[in-house]
């Protein structure tokens, strides 16, 4: 048999195995709120021998790809760890070839037509002020465009840190006290999560949180939220992410029992 009949082959069990598993994961109750750390981009380009930019690049073009996706398996919240506070640390050359791609992908989502069809609000959630100006006119401006959507959450965690969002929430609660529009004995859970970046979400919690790369470990993300999230980290690097992979996830998250601390 020749490599390109092998190739073939392959390929047709392979697309089975994808649908059987897509009808499969259809059965049952799906994810509303799914998060994903984007981690292994470094990693995967160092592996390829490309430069680390066109390993972002690359990278970025898979969470579009993800998109499609949970569109399709109709998840009505995603929410991507795209750059921490602590990214900013890393040598600048890096933080500004990240930058790049972060513009080139904000460009192509305000031209995006899934985002306008399906009704996709698009909302960055973190310490954006820090991030360049281009980068924060452009945040706005998709914002903006997708503010009176709400079929479909997609949640871009940049220049984010979930120990930063809790001290943030609580320094607006402190002036909310300071001001008089709030009594000490009225902070409750309820009220303090109207203070984080997720309250304009419907459903703040992540169902489950998928980290790629093998790292074992929230980094901070979603700490709040988080709580009782189903976690499943899988052993490949993020830019070689499937659907398959997602299935896989879905599926794992499906066979747990979750009882809320109960």
């Amino acid at each position: 048999m020749s490599v390109l009949e092998k190739t073939l082959k392959y390929l047709g069990v392979y697309k089975l195995y994808e649908k059987w598993l897509e009808e499969g994961v259809k059965s049952k109750p799906m994810p509303q709120h799914v998060g994903v750390i984007l981690d292994g981009n470094r990693r995967w380009a160092r592996s390829k021998g490309i430069s680390l930019e066109e390993g972002y690049r690359i990278g970025a073009k898979k969470v579009e790809d993800l998109l499609n996706w949970c569109l399709r398996l109709g998840i009505k919240i995603l929410t991507v760890y795209a750059f921490s506070t602590e990214n900013f640390r890393r040598k600048p050359e890096e933080v500004e070839a990240v930058m790049r791609v972060l513009e080139e992908m904000l460009q192509r989502a305000l031209k995006d037509e899934r985002i306008y069809r399906h009704g996709v609000k698009v909302k960055a959630l973190g310490r954006t002020w820090l991030l360049p100006a281009n980068i924060q006119r452009l945040l706005r401006e998709l914002e903006e465009a997708t503010s009176g959507f709400s079929n479909y959450y997609l949640n871009v965690a940049v220049a984010y840190g979930g120990r930063a969002e809790i001290i943030d929430a609580v320094k607006k609660v402190s002036e909310s006290i300071a001001r008089g529009e709030l009594k000490p004995e009225e902070v409750n859970e309820e009220l303090f999560e109207k203070f984080l970046y997720t309250s304009h979400l419907p459903y703040p919690y992540p169902d489950l949180i998928i980290r790629t790369s093998g790292e074992e470990r929230l980094s901070g993300f979603l700490l709040w939220q988080s709580a009782y999230s189903e976690l499943c980290f899988l052993d490949v690097y993020w830019p070689e992410f499937r659907y398959i992979d997602l299935l896989r996830a879905i599926r794992t998250y499906q066979k747990r029992q979750r009882r809320f601390g109960a």
